[in-house]
């Protein structure tokens, strides 16, 4: 049985049967990054989809956040109180900010700064660290654009995800880096895989544990890489047959399915 209230700007939905439970926390649905709010609310884009969805793990039950607002919506990220969801709209890049309960807060234009679309992080305070043309990560906060960090001239750009208080910045078939909040190196690795695995996405879970999500060229299928926070080490990965993956309760990842978390939606 499926049903469906009207919230202000949320629309609730709730599935007595699609229920995965709570010792369940999906990382990656669809090939995109899931966004956990502590370890209750998680964030939910996929292809196709309108706006985002909230997923409360408690109870199974979902709401739509950003349909009438959104373009394009694909990485989420929640900062202080807001959630910040990355947009393109007539090919401009954009991250739109949104209030607990769904209601539009602002609209970040980061067209003239960001080398790619989708790809920022916020840091505590609300500065949005983008990659630029030009070989920097550049911290953004209202009129403001200020160097965080220089990086190393590369013919591929970069994929950005917030972690610890800082930025993880992995550049394909070069390195992974882990600045913190001040834009400082705490750890860098170079690229440690080989040159046909192609980075897919970057995700942090509940735990605060970095996430990697890749692929093999030539290769059906995809693989999940957990970087310990601290060090950068690779402490745990998956194989499965999607680009979907969840964590259990222990820590493990497991392959899964995206009508797990999507469906009644």
């Amino acid at each position: 049985m499926t049903r469906i209230a009207i919230l202000g700007s949320l629309i609730l939905i709730s599935v007595a049967c699609e229920v995965p439970g709570p010792d369940l926390e999906p990382v990656f649905v669809d090939g995109r990054a899931v966004a956990p709010s502590g370890d209750t609310l998680l964030a939910i884009t996929a292809p196709g989809m309108p706006g985002v969805l909230l997923y409360d793990r408690r109870d199974g039950t979902k709401q739509w956040m950003g349909v009438d607002e959104l373009s394009s919506p694909a990485h989420v990220q929640w900062s202080e109180g807001h959630w910040y969801v990355s947009d393109v709209n007539d090919g401009l890049a954009l991250v739109t900010v949104f209030t607990p309960d769904g209601r539009l807060a602002d609209r970040l234009d980061l067209a003239s700064h960001a080398a790619v679309a989708h790809q920022f992080a916020v840091l505590p305070g609300g500065q949005i660290i983008v990659e630029t043309a030009d070989d920097r990560l550049v911290a953004i906060r209202g009129d403001s654009v200020v160097t965080f960090a220089l990086i190393d001239e590369s013919p591929r750009t970069g994929m950005l995800v917030a972690a610890r208080g800082g930025v993880l910045h992995v550049v394909p078939n070069r390195t992974l880096t882990l600045y913190n909040g001040l834009g400082k190196i705490r750890w860098r690795k170079e690229w440690p895989w080989v040159e046909s695995l192609f980075l897919t996405d970057l995700a942090v879970d509940s735990r605060g544990r970095p996430m990697i999500l890749a692929g093999l060229e030539g290769r059906d299928g995809f693989v999940v890489y957990g970087l310990d926070a601290i060090t950068g080490e690779v402490i745990i990965w998956m194989e499965g047959p999607t680009a979907t993956f969840s964590i259990r309760k222990y820590g493990d990842i497991q392959p899964d399915t995206p009508s797990n978390w999507t469906a009644g939606s």
